[in-house]
């Protein structure tokens, strides 16, 4: 190779870097991305006005194509060839880039708006440079007449591309910071559901005789929400749970949270009476939250004893919880209340109300957070107590896992009536094979 040859070798290698450079800026700002806008369009037609002239483009210069994204007179011209093209000729320069007459200047004869209408001849192009010196496109003004623009014109044009420059650089500080806050969302979405799941049990253990099943619907998916829930083994072959909810959102809740939970555990090993749990629990959270922020929570604490006949009996108390519903082997839905109950941890001496059922084969429980029954319904109004249990009772379902998806459907139904947190807690005693209805798949 020649030191001719290699002079030109070096200099079309250097010409493709920089073109992959200048390239990858397009790609950086999105900028073939960028849709027809008022500002663009406004642009294009203060270049026309200002140059007395009939057409006006802004136009991007991709890898094949020049891309025009706004123009004034030329609406049915929204891409063209890069090569030959006027705008990919004015790419190359830092000073506005003049053809006073196309058809006697070099490399224009070619480009298809010389041809036919529009029949340009003659065409001035500043470029739109970025602050690292790339540049992305031009701003174009066109006549069908050959002319001389004047030095404060193309001035103006260099203005005019510095101002599209602007647009691009506000665009993409927009698409910067949506997506990171979306990666933020994102962050604390992930991060909400890490602290969710440390607040409750992984799995639910298994109870002889019985089946529990639990759920937890998440209204806010980045916030950390106080619905709790749990079912673990007395030392005495019983079996304790619970459910509630810690007033507040976010980290204050879900230390409270894990702090009624451990508490309540704790105290069942201790006592396990119903009242008891509740009344020590109340102790622990007046002695961690006291002066003029008090910690409150409602809860509902109960415990199964097993029977001979496979029944289970269930003593419960609850404070300032909504009641327990029994949803009966036949499909009836009573109302296990607890009203009476107050606020856990707020009141100087509150009172806890029991409540005792008897689950027999076929029947199931269903312990819930209030932010079920505070759903909207499509008219507005609150699902409530009652619209709960006659949910329940007109779909007839049965066992825990059936109670489950009839409250996980109903939440589909409500859609953007569900504004709050809601877990659910469910057991049922199973029929023996003997007491199987003929016709029902269970």
């Amino acid at each position: 190779m020649t030191e001719a040859e290699y002079s030109v070798h070096r200099d079309t290698k250097g010409a493709a870097k920089d073109e992959q450079l200048r390239l990858a800026a397009v790609r950086r700002y999105a900028a073939l991305d960028v849709p027809s806008d008022g500002a663009l369009e406004k642009i294009a037609a203060l270049a026309a006005r200002i140059f007395d002239v009939p057409m006006a483009t802004v136009a991007l210069v991709g890898s094949d194509r020049v891309w025009v994204k706004a123009a004034h007179g030329l609406d049915d011209v929204r891409e063209i060839p890069r090569d030959p093209g006027l705008s990919a000729c004015a790419v190359p320069h830092d000073e506005p880039y003049v053809v006073t007459d196309t058809l006697t200047a070099p490399n224009t004869a070619a480009n298809p708006l010389l041809h036919g209408r529009p029949d340009v001849r003659f065409y001035a192009g500043a470029p739109i440079t970025t602050a690292d010196g790339y540049r992305l496109g031009t701003v174009n003004v066109l006549d069908t007449r050959p002319r001389r623009p004047t030095d404060v014109q193309l001035a103006t044009l260099q203005d005019l591309a510095a101002l599209v420059m602007d647009e691009l650089e506000l665009r993409l500080s927009a698409l910067r910071t949506v997506a990171a806050e979306r990666e933020r969302r994102a962050d604390a979405e992930r991060l909400a559901r890490t602290l969710q799941r440390t607040l409750l049990p992984p799995a639910l253990p298994t109870v002889p005789g019985l089946h529990a099943a639990a759920a937890y619907h998440t209204a806010s998916v980045d916030e950390v929400g106080g619905d709790f829930y749990d079912l673990f083994p007395l030392d005495d072959g019983r079996w304790a749970f619970f459910l509630g909810d810690v007033c507040g959102k976010g980290a204050d809740a879900a230390a409270l949270t894990s702090l009624t939970r451990y508490t309540l555990r704790a105290a069942a090993i201790y006592d396990p009476d119903p009242c008891i749990a509740l009344a020590n629990l109340d102790t622990v959270l007046k002695g961690e939250h006291q002066g003029d922020n008090p910690r409150f929570c409602t809860a509902v604490f109960g415990v199964l004893d097993a029977e001979s006949d496979g029944s289970f009996t269930v003593t419960l108390a609850g404070g300032g919880h909504p009641p327990t519903l029994a949803v009966r082997a036949d499909g009836t839905v009573e109302s296990v209340s607890t009203t009476g109950g107050q606020l856990i941890g707020l009141l100087p001496d509150p009172q806890f109300v029991q409540a005792t059922t008897r689950l027999a084969p076929g029947d199931a429980l269903l312990l819930y957070t209030d932010g079920l029954i505070e759903a909207r319904t499509a008219d507005g109004s609150m699902l409530g107590e009652e619209g709960l249990a006659r949910h329940l009772s007109t779909h007839a379902a049965r066992g825990a896992d059936s109670l489950l998806a009839t409250v996980h459907k109903l939440f589909t139904d409500l859609g953007t009536g569900v504004s709050d947190d809601t877990a659910l807690l469910a057991l049922s005693v199973p029929l023996r094979r003997t007491q199987l209805p003929a016709q029902e798949n269970w």
